[in-house]
């Protein structure tokens, strides 16, 4: 195995989807796949035993499917990122991926290319959602007053949407022409306020409330 290289295992219960990711993963020298589940209770097996950095989850799976996986995985192996696949869109079991601790959430049409960012990304503690996918959670919830609840200012606002499309804190200080140090300390104070312990619980929380529909319409 290559030095450095991120272990990943698969979780699917559809034998040709394994293969087809399997395939997407052989292109990139710095991911190794270390393992295929075709449901839950084998996933939570393998994550004892490979120790992957990263997992990709099916959510739909007999035996177990992946939000209980997901679930157990992220209590007894809280190191291990997982990055939620999907082919259709249902946001009450996207939203219990992202709550049982996903840290991506993905459609299984995305590039090669695509998955392999958000894998590098998950390993280094950033998330990813599919486009697609926010705008369809986003269509799914009115607009409310939860900025106002939560007492976010324009900035913070600002800052958690660079969060939600997976920029890290360096990137989002070049996004908004302002110093690191500086969204660090708002990085803080969003956790503080939605009352959440990591940025892809904000990210959850903030899917949940709408408070990314208000974060994405703000202007500069």
């Amino acid at each position: 195995m290559k030095k450095g290289s991120i272990r990943v295992i698969i979780v699917d219960d559809h034998v040709m989807v394994r293969s087809g990711l399997r395939l997407f993963l052989l292109a990139f020298e710095d991911l190794k796949l270390v393992g295929e589940a075709a449901n839950g209770e084998e996933a939570i097996y393998l994550c004892g035993r490979e120790k992957p950095d990263v997992v990709l989850m099916d959510m739909v799976m007999p035996v177990m499917d992946g939000v209980r996986a997901t679930r157990e995985i992220h209590s007894h192996f809280p190191r291990i990122q997982i990055i939620g696949l999907t082919t259709f869109y249902d946001p009450e079991m996207i939203q219990k991926m992202l709550d049982a601790g996903a840290k991506s959430f993905l459609l299984k049409s995305v590039s090669a290319i695509e998955l392999a960012q958000a894998i590098r990304d998950a390993n280094s503690g950033r998330s990813t959602i599919s486009p697609e996918i926010q705008d369809f959670l986003r269509g799914r919830r009115p607009l409310t007053a939860q900025a106002s609840k939560y007492k976010l200012s324009a900035r913070e606002r600002e800052v958690l949407a660079g969060i939600a499309g997976g920029l890290s804190n360096a990137e989002i200080a070049r996004k908004l022409v302002i110093s690191l140090s500086t969204v660090k300390f708002h990085v803080t104070r969003i956790l503080a306020k939605l009352n959440v312990s990591n940025r892809a619980e904000a990210v959850s929380l903030a899917l949940r409330e709408g408070l990314l529909t208000m974060a994405s319409s703000k202007k500069d």
